[in-house]
This record gives structure tokens, C-alpha cells and sequence, in this order.
């Protein structure tokens, strides 16, 4: 199973630490993208329109000058370094051994600036959006989908795609032939405050569960005791599955 969420806008850095090693990130054949955003990236940040470049307030000034440090800031596991309201109910530290193990291998962060990362990924917290046309890089969605479409179909292997992302980054990846079959988009009615926390302990529910779903309908008898759940079939061939998810109160 592969579970797709978005990054946070707010994230968590420190001031002393390692500092980023691609070779060790998990799909090492996005390193090359990665380099060419992370230069792009670092070069835009020192200017000093940068913040309406990267379309962001010019108030996160601290942020946008991390950005020209990627390269010597100290690095935090993914899992702490995304901060928010998913992230706060996916509750990731506390999740017992074994349900933390299958969050290592069925949980991906999509990121504008690293591709994909999985939670035990030492990175360099950053600002970024994929919606950013980057100078000298181009539309990162763009740039991102060739690259993701290379990995992320082995990293699903015979499983189900869980999609949480927002539309911002599903753009990035859209699954393709047969995966577009097993692929299941995470809607939660209501307020986006209310749909990012939903999605987040969607995520954390299925890593404590612990079952490989192969097949999307089988998500519903995996959800439904602790969601309210509806899943509806794709409209036409290539479009996911849905499945409309409330917490109950």
C-alpha cells in the first residue's frame, strides 16, 4: 500500500545537526531533480523579489532565507521536520513499533523540493510550494510528475494508492494504467481545517490496522469502524475512486 500526503507550509527546524546527505534519501533517483530545485530554489531565495516569486508574504522573510542554506542546515527526520494539523493526528511518535514500521514503508510526503520522502528521511526544512513556477526550473508540477511517475509506481508495488494529498500536489502525480484502478482519492466533507485532520488519522488508522489493501472496496471494511466512510467508483477509466470519510465526534 502507498499512502501520498502533502507537506505542511509550516515546518519544524533546528539549529545544530548533520546536514543533508541526498545519496540517503529514500527514491535516490530523484537526487538529480532534487539538486537542480534545491540550486534553483537557493539562488531565488537571496533575491530580493523572492517572496512574490515563491508566493508567499514578504512577513516570512526568516523562512525565505532558510531557503539559501539547504545545503548546510541541519537536517530532521520528515516526520518531525512536517508540522500542522494532519501531522498533529496522524500523531506519528506515537504510534506503537510495528504500526510505526509500516508508516516507514507505506507513508510518502510528495515535496515540492525533495520529490518524495518517506518519515525516517533526514531532510533541510524548507518553503516551497508546488504551485511555484521556479526561474530556471519551470512549473515544479511539471517538473515533478515524470520523475514521481518513475518511482512512486514500484513504491505502491501491488497495493492500493491512498491519495491525501491536496490538489496542489496531487498535480504532481497522477497514477497511470492499472494503478489508476487501485488508486483512491481522500475526500472529507467540510471545512479544510476538519479534512486535513481527517485525512491524517485516515493515514494513522490504516498503519495501526496493518493490512496491505490490494483492492480499493476492501478499504471500506478497514475504515468503517472508526469512520463513516462512502466510497464511490471512478466516473471514467483514469480517474480514482473516492471515498468520503467523517470522524465521528
Amino acid at each position: 500500500m502507498l499512502i501520498l500526503l502533502p507537506p505542511s507550509e509550516s515546518k519544524t527546524g533546528r539549529a545544530r545537526g548533520r546536514r543533508l546527505d541526498g545519496d540517503r534519501l529514500s527514491f535516490p533517483e530523484l537526487g538529480a531533480t532534487r539538486a537542480q530545485v534545491a540550486g534553483a530554489l537557493a539562488e531565488v531565495s537571496a533575491r530580493p523579489g523572492a517572496a512574490e516569486i515563491l508566493g508567499v508574504s514578504p512577513n516570512l522573510a526568516d523562512d525565505i532565507a532558510r531557503n539559501t542554506r539547504l545545503a548546510t542546515a541541519a537536517t530532521l527526520p520528515a516526520a518531525q521536520v512536517y508540522t500542522g494539523v494532519l501531522y498533529d493526528a496522524l500523531d506519528y511518535p506515537s504510534l506503537d513499533v510495528a504500526a510505526r514500521r509500516r508508516a516507514n514503508r507505506w507513508l510518502v510526503v510528495v515535496s515540492a523540493l525533495y520529490g518524495a520522502v518517506r518519515p525516517t528521511d533526514a531532510i533541510v526544512p524548507y518553503r516551497l510550494s508546488m504551485a511555484v513556477n521556479l526561474p530556471g526550473v519551470g512549473p515544479l508540477a511539471s517538473v515533478w510528475k515524470p520523475e514521481l511517475g518513475r518511482v512512486l509506481p514500484q513504491a505502491a508495488s501491488r497495493g492500493v494508492v491512498v491519495d491525501c494529498r491536496s490538489s496542489t500536489y496531487a498535480a504532481a502525480w497522477v497514477p497511470q494504467d492499472d494503478l489508476a484502478d487501485r488508486w483512491v482519492q481522500v475526500r472529507v466533507p467540510g471545512a479544510t481545517h476538519m479534512a486535513k485532520h481527517t485525512r491524517g488519522l485516515v493515514a494513522r488508522h490504516l498503519c495501526q490496522v496493518g493490512r496491505d489493501v490490494r483492492r480499493v472496496p476492501q478499504l471500506v471494511e478497514v475504515l468503517q469502524d472508526a469512520f463513516d466512510v462512502t466510497l464511490s467508483a471512478p466516473g471514467r477509466p483514469g480517474k480514482p475512486w473516492v471515498l468520503d470519510a467523517t470522524a465521528p465526534e
